[in-house]
C-alpha cells in the first residue's frame, strides 16, 4: 500500500468541481422557482444534502489507496449485479420498469453506482491482462463482464445509462493497446448496430429517434416539443443571457424537465452564451485534470481509473449538451455536477474521490 501525501492532492481538480456543483445547486433553484409541486418536492435541499456527502465520499475515498478496490473488485461486481436484477425483477413484477430504490427517505439509482463500479472492474481486469489483449478471447472476457451489468440496465428500461457504460468499456479498451484490425472491426460492428438494435428498442426509445430524424414543426407536446422549447431558451439568452432567476421560458414553463435534462438550455437562456461557453470550459478543466492523472498514475490500474472516470464525465458531458442543441436524440442523462439527481451526483463525485486517489499516491502537482 501506498503512503497517502496530501501535498499532492489536486486542488485545482476539486476547486473546478465545486464550482460546478455549486452552480448546479443555484440553477435547479431557479428551475423550481415559483413552481408549487417541485418546491415541495424539496429538490434543491436534497441536492444540497447529495453534495454534502459527495465531497465527504471525495475525502474518504482520496483517503483509502485505490489498490484496496482491485482486491474487492468481484465483490463489487457480484452486488452491483444483484441489485440492478432484483431491481429489474421486482420492478417489472410489481410496476411494469424500475429504476430506483425507494428508500421512504431518498431514491437511490443503482445503475448510478454501477458506472463506477464498471470502471474499477475494468480497470483492474485490463491492469492484469494487458498484454493478452491481442487475442479476441480475452477482449469477449472483458465484454462480458461489461454485458453482466448492462443487461439489467438495458431491461429496466435505461438505455442511454447502457450507452454510457459501453462507451466506457471501449474506451479503456482502446487505452489499454487495443490492436488496430480490432480497432477497425469495432468500429465496423459500431456503425452497424444502431439499425440492427433498432427493432429491439422500447416503443418510447423508438419515438425519440423518429422524433430527432423527422421532427413535426408544429408539435405542441412531447420530446419534439421539448427541444424546440430548448433551442427557443438557447437562442433567447443571447450573448449575455437575461439574468439570473428571469429566464421567461424557464419561469413561464415552457421549457420541461429545466432542473435536469435540459438544465444546459435553461443555463443558457439566464447566463447567455459567455456562461454556456464558462460551464463547458469548467467542465473541459476537470476531464483534462482527470486525464493529466491518467498520465502521471503510479501504474496501469490508476491510470486506467482516472482515464475512466474522464471518459464517463466527457461522454455525458457531450450527450447531454449535443440534445439540448438538437445534435443528438433525447437520452435523458444528466450534465456532470449541475443537473438534478442525487445518485448521479454522489457517483460523479465518487469518481473525483477515485482520481484524487490516484495523485495521492504518485508525485508532486504540475499544472
Amino acid at each position: 500500500m501506498s503512503q497517502t501525501n496530501w501535498r499532492h492532492f489536486d486542488f485545482w481538480l476539486l476547486g473546478a468541481v465545486v464550482l460546478m456543483t455549486i452552480f448546479g445547486i443555484t440553477m435547479i433553484r431557479s428551475a423550481v422557482a415559483g413552481n408549487i409541486e417541485l418546491e415541495a418536492a424539496n429538490l434543491v435541499q436534497r441536492q444540497i444534502i447529495f453534495a454534502v456527502l459527495g465531497f465527504i465520499v471525495i475525502f474518504a475515498v482520496s483517503a483509502i489507496d485505490y489498490h484496496l478496490w482491485a482486491s474487492i473488485s468481484r465483490p463489487m461486481y457480484i452486488i452491483t449485479a444483484i441489485f440492478l436484477g432484483a431491481l429489474t425483477i421486482a420492478g417489472q413484477a410489481l410496476y411494469g420498469s424500475a429504476r430506483w430504490f425507494d428508500t421512504g427517505v431518498i431514491l437511490i439509482q443503482p445503475s448510478e453506482i454501477a458506472k463506477i463500479v464498471v470502471i474499477l472492474v475494468l480497470s483492474d481486469f485490463f491492469a492484469r491482462n494487458f498484454d493478452k489483449l491481442d487475442r479476441l478471447a480475452w477482449i469477449g472476457r472483458s465484454f462480458l463482464y461489461t454485458l453482466g451489468i448492462v443487461v439489467w440496465i438495458i431491461l429496466q428500461p435505461n438505455l442511454s445509462t447502457s450507452l454510457v457504460i459501453i462507451a466506457v468499456w471501449f474506451s479503456l479498451l482502446w487505452a489499454s493497446g487495443l490492436k488496430l484490425k480490432y480497432l477497425l472491426t469495432f468500429g465496423g460492428i459500431a456503425l452497424i448496430a444502431p439499425f440492427a438494435a433498432f427493432p429491439l428498442l422500447a416503443d418510447y426509445q423508438k419515438q425519440r429517434i423518429i422524433n430527432f430524424l423527422f421532427a413535426d414543426p408544429t408539435s405542441t407536446q412531447g420530446e419534439t416539443y421539448n427541444i424546440q422549447q430548448a433551442l427557443i431558451s438557447i437562442g433567447s439568452g443571447g450573448l449575455f443571457g437575461k439574468g439570473y432567476n428571469q429566464g421567461t421560458q424557464v419561469h413561464l414553463r415552457f421549457l420541461k424537465v429545466r432542473w435536469s435534462d435540459f438544465i444546459f438550455s435553461a443555463t443558457a437562456e439566464e447566463f447567455g452564451l459567455i456562461g454556456s461557453v464558462i460551464i463547458m470550459l469548467l467542465l473541459l478543466f476537470i476531464i483534462y485534470r482527470c486525464l493529466r492523472v491518467s498520465r502521471l498514475a503510479r501504474d496501469t490500474f490508476g491510470g486506467l481509473i482516472a482515464y475512466g472516470v474522464s471518459v464517463l464525465l466527457a461522454f455525458q458531458g457531450m450527450v447531454n449538451i449535443g440534445v439540448n442543441l438538437k445534435l443528438l436524440p433525447a437520452t435523458g442523462l444528466p450534465l456532470p455536477f449541475i443537473s438534478y439527481g442525487g445518485s448521479s451526483l454522489l457517483s460523479l463525485l465518487l469518481g473525483v474521490g477515485l482520481v484524487e486517489s490516484v495523485i495521492l499516491r504518485h508525485k508532486p502537482l504540475e499544472f
